[in-house]
Protein backbone atom coordinates (compact mmCIF):
# COMPACT_ATOMS: atom_id res chain seq x y z
CA UNK A 1 0.00 0.00 0.00
CA UNK A 2 1.83 3.78 -0.94
CA UNK A 3 1.31 6.13 1.43
CA UNK A 4 1.62 9.74 1.16
CA UNK A 5 1.80 13.08 2.81
CA UNK A 6 -0.54 16.45 1.09
CA UNK A 7 2.07 19.38 1.63
CA UNK A 8 0.10 22.76 2.08
CA UNK A 9 1.14 25.78 3.28
CA UNK A 10 -0.58 28.72 4.98
CA UNK A 11 0.36 30.84 2.08
CA UNK A 12 2.55 31.40 -0.98
CA UNK A 13 6.19 32.18 -1.03
CA UNK A 14 6.08 29.87 3.14
CA UNK A 15 8.61 26.80 1.50
CA UNK A 16 6.34 24.56 0.93
CA UNK A 17 8.75 23.16 -1.56
CA UNK A 18 11.91 23.19 0.93
CA UNK A 19 9.68 21.21 3.26
CA UNK A 20 8.45 18.84 0.91
CA UNK A 21 12.01 18.42 -0.04
CA UNK A 22 13.20 17.97 3.19
CA UNK A 23 10.31 15.19 3.79
CA UNK A 24 11.44 13.29 0.65
CA UNK A 25 14.82 13.15 2.04
CA UNK A 26 13.74 12.38 5.26
CA UNK A 27 11.60 9.00 4.15
CA UNK A 28 14.23 8.32 1.77
CA UNK A 29 17.17 8.23 4.30
CA UNK A 30 14.79 5.24 5.98
CA UNK A 31 15.13 2.91 2.58
CA UNK A 32 11.78 3.93 1.36
CA UNK A 33 11.65 4.65 -2.10
CA UNK A 34 9.33 7.96 -1.98
CA UNK A 35 7.70 9.98 -4.96
CA UNK A 36 6.58 13.01 -5.36
CA UNK A 37 3.84 15.33 -7.36
CA UNK A 38 3.08 18.57 -7.44
CA UNK A 39 -0.14 18.51 -9.40
CA UNK A 40 -0.69 21.76 -10.75
CA UNK A 41 1.81 24.82 -11.02
CA UNK A 42 2.03 28.45 -12.53
CA UNK A 43 5.38 29.54 -13.83
CA UNK A 44 8.00 28.50 -15.76
CA UNK A 45 11.41 28.92 -16.96
CA UNK A 46 13.80 28.00 -19.74
CA UNK A 47 13.63 26.42 -23.11
CA UNK A 48 12.00 23.24 -21.43
CA UNK A 49 8.75 25.74 -19.85
CA UNK A 50 10.25 23.58 -16.71
CA UNK A 51 8.59 25.14 -13.40
CA UNK A 52 11.51 24.94 -10.46
CA UNK A 53 9.26 23.80 -7.80
CA UNK A 54 8.93 20.31 -9.94
CA UNK A 55 12.60 20.32 -10.78
CA UNK A 56 13.11 20.39 -6.74
CA UNK A 57 11.05 17.65 -6.21
CA UNK A 58 12.29 15.51 -9.13
CA UNK A 59 16.10 16.54 -7.77
CA UNK A 60 15.06 15.23 -3.85
CA UNK A 61 13.39 12.23 -4.97
CA UNK A 62 15.60 10.83 -7.90
CA UNK A 63 12.70 9.47 -10.40
CA UNK A 64 9.85 11.13 -12.40
CA UNK A 65 10.14 13.47 -15.12
CA UNK A 66 8.20 17.19 -15.24
CA UNK A 67 5.83 15.71 -17.27
CA UNK A 68 4.72 12.84 -14.57
CA UNK A 69 5.38 14.81 -11.17
CA UNK A 70 3.38 17.96 -12.77
CA UNK A 71 0.65 16.80 -15.18
CA UNK A 72 -1.28 20.70 -15.57
CA UNK A 73 1.36 23.73 -15.66
CA UNK A 74 0.61 27.11 -17.11
CA UNK A 75 3.53 29.66 -17.96
CA UNK A 76 2.53 32.10 -16.09
CA UNK A 77 3.44 32.80 -12.23
CA UNK A 78 -0.05 33.63 -11.00
CA UNK A 79 -3.30 32.16 -9.85
CA UNK A 80 -3.37 28.73 -11.66
CA UNK A 81 -7.01 29.12 -12.53
CA UNK A 82 -6.31 32.60 -13.78
CA UNK A 83 -2.99 31.35 -16.01
CA UNK A 84 -5.34 28.60 -17.25
CA UNK A 85 -7.59 30.84 -18.61
CA UNK A 86 -5.03 32.87 -20.04
CA UNK A 87 -3.84 29.51 -21.92
CA UNK A 88 -7.60 28.38 -23.18
CA UNK A 89 -7.36 25.65 -21.05
CA UNK A 90 -8.98 24.01 -18.03
CA UNK A 91 -7.48 22.05 -14.57
CA UNK A 92 -8.82 18.65 -14.87
CA UNK A 93 -9.41 16.97 -11.25
CA UNK A 94 -9.66 13.44 -12.93
CA UNK A 95 -6.17 13.85 -14.75
CA UNK A 96 -4.79 14.61 -11.81
CA UNK A 97 -6.46 11.66 -10.08
CA UNK A 98 -4.85 9.56 -13.21
CA UNK A 99 -1.57 10.95 -12.57
CA UNK A 100 -1.25 10.26 -8.94
CA UNK A 101 -2.41 6.50 -9.12
CA UNK A 102 0.12 5.97 -11.99
CA UNK A 103 2.93 7.43 -9.94
CA UNK A 104 1.63 5.74 -6.59
CA UNK A 105 2.00 2.21 -8.26
CA UNK A 106 5.73 2.70 -7.66
CA UNK A 107 6.42 4.16 -4.67
CA UNK A 108 6.16 3.43 -1.38
CA UNK A 109 5.39 6.74 -0.43
CA UNK A 110 3.94 9.92 -2.49
CA UNK A 111 4.53 13.60 -1.14
CA UNK A 112 2.20 15.76 -2.84
CA UNK A 113 2.89 19.42 -3.14
CA UNK A 114 -0.10 22.11 -2.93
CA UNK A 115 0.11 25.27 -4.62
CA UNK A 116 -0.27 28.85 -2.99
CA UNK A 117 -2.24 28.24 0.26
CA UNK A 118 -5.00 25.79 1.35
CA UNK A 119 -8.06 27.13 -0.96
CA UNK A 120 -6.59 28.56 -4.18
CA UNK A 121 -8.84 28.64 -6.69
CA UNK A 122 -8.38 26.15 -9.57
CA UNK A 123 -11.08 26.40 -11.89
CA UNK A 124 -15.12 27.30 -11.89
CA UNK A 125 -16.29 25.17 -8.63
CA UNK A 126 -13.02 23.60 -7.97
CA UNK A 127 -10.27 24.66 -5.63
CA UNK A 128 -7.39 23.06 -3.72
CA UNK A 129 -9.29 22.19 -1.13
CA UNK A 130 -11.32 19.70 -3.43
CA UNK A 131 -7.89 18.39 -4.87
CA UNK A 132 -6.45 17.58 -1.33
CA UNK A 133 -10.07 15.45 -0.82
CA UNK A 134 -9.48 13.72 -4.20
CA UNK A 135 -5.92 12.11 -3.36
CA UNK A 136 -7.65 11.79 0.37
CA UNK A 137 -3.99 11.93 2.15
CA UNK A 138 -2.98 13.07 5.30
CA UNK A 139 -2.26 16.91 5.63
CA UNK A 140 1.16 18.44 6.53
CA UNK A 141 0.79 22.29 6.96
CA UNK A 142 4.21 24.58 6.37
CA UNK A 143 3.86 27.24 8.34
CA UNK A 144 6.14 30.46 7.18
CA UNK A 145 7.59 31.93 10.92
CA UNK A 146 6.59 35.72 10.19
CA UNK A 147 4.55 38.27 11.63
CA UNK A 148 0.62 37.32 11.13
CA UNK A 149 1.91 33.43 10.69
CA UNK A 150 -0.51 32.71 13.94
CA UNK A 151 -3.76 33.87 12.29
CA UNK A 152 -3.33 32.37 8.83
CA UNK A 153 -1.80 29.03 10.72
CA UNK A 154 -4.81 28.41 12.87
CA UNK A 155 -7.37 29.57 9.88
CA UNK A 156 -5.42 27.04 7.98
CA UNK A 157 -5.82 24.28 10.55
CA UNK A 158 -8.91 24.87 10.87
CA UNK A 159 -10.09 24.75 7.21
CA UNK A 160 -7.96 21.70 6.92
CA UNK A 161 -10.05 20.15 9.77
CA UNK A 162 -13.47 21.59 8.14
CA UNK A 163 -12.33 19.63 4.90
CA UNK A 164 -12.43 16.30 6.98
CA UNK A 165 -9.07 15.60 6.27
CA UNK A 166 -6.43 14.07 8.56
CA UNK A 167 -4.34 16.86 10.00
CA UNK A 168 -1.21 15.03 10.06
CA UNK A 169 1.26 17.82 11.37
CA UNK A 170 3.14 21.32 10.89
CA UNK A 171 6.36 21.95 9.97
CA UNK A 172 7.82 25.96 11.04
CA UNK A 173 9.64 26.85 8.51
CA UNK A 174 11.99 30.14 9.53
CA UNK A 175 10.95 32.43 6.67
CA UNK A 176 12.11 35.36 8.39
CA UNK A 177 15.61 34.88 10.68
CA UNK A 178 14.46 38.48 12.51
CA UNK A 179 11.16 37.54 13.32
CA UNK A 180 10.34 39.01 16.46
CA UNK A 181 9.13 36.94 19.87
CA UNK A 182 9.99 33.79 17.13
CA UNK A 183 10.17 31.20 19.92
CA UNK A 184 7.01 32.48 21.79
CA UNK A 185 5.18 32.67 18.47
CA UNK A 186 6.10 28.77 18.04
CA UNK A 187 4.68 27.85 21.56
CA UNK A 188 1.59 29.78 20.90
CA UNK A 189 1.22 27.44 17.35
CA UNK A 190 2.09 24.18 19.78
CA UNK A 191 -0.30 24.90 22.19
CA UNK A 192 -3.09 25.23 19.65
CA UNK A 193 -2.83 23.79 16.82
CA UNK A 194 -4.17 19.60 17.11
CA UNK A 195 -1.33 18.43 15.92
CA UNK A 196 1.98 17.11 16.16
CA UNK A 197 5.28 19.89 15.43
CA UNK A 198 7.55 17.44 12.59
CA UNK A 199 9.88 20.00 12.84
CA UNK A 200 11.25 23.92 12.71
CA UNK A 201 13.21 24.61 10.09
CA UNK A 202 16.13 27.10 10.67
CA UNK A 203 16.70 29.60 7.93
CA UNK A 204 19.25 28.37 5.18
CA UNK A 205 20.02 30.74 2.19
CA UNK A 206 21.06 27.58 0.56
CA UNK A 207 17.49 26.13 0.72
CA UNK A 208 19.65 22.88 1.17
CA UNK A 209 16.52 20.08 2.06
CA UNK A 210 18.93 17.25 2.26
CA UNK A 211 20.45 18.93 5.09
CA UNK A 212 17.36 20.47 6.67
CA UNK A 213 15.87 16.88 6.53
CA UNK A 214 18.11 15.76 9.70
CA UNK A 215 15.83 18.45 11.92
CA UNK A 216 12.48 16.36 10.76
CA UNK A 217 10.76 14.06 13.34
CA UNK A 218 8.56 11.63 11.69
CA UNK A 219 7.87 9.53 14.33
CA UNK A 220 4.38 10.73 14.64
CA UNK A 221 3.87 10.40 10.86
CA UNK A 222 5.17 6.83 10.65
CA UNK A 223 4.01 5.96 14.35
CA UNK A 224 -0.12 7.15 12.93
CA UNK A 225 0.33 5.37 9.32
CA UNK A 226 1.33 2.20 11.24
CA UNK A 227 -1.77 2.18 13.56
CA UNK A 228 -3.95 2.95 9.90
CA UNK A 229 -2.75 -0.14 8.49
Amino acid sequence: MTRGLFVTGTDTGVGKTLAACALIHALAARGLKVAAMKPVAAGTSGAQATNEDTRLLIEACGRGTSGEVTPIVMREAIAPHIAARHEGRTIDLERIKQAHARIAASADWVIVEGVGGFKVPLAAGLDTVDLARALALPVVMVVGMRLGCLNHALLTADAIEAAGLRFAGWIANTIDPAMAAADENLAALSERLRAPLLGRLPHDERRDARRLAGTLDLSPLLVAEGRAQ
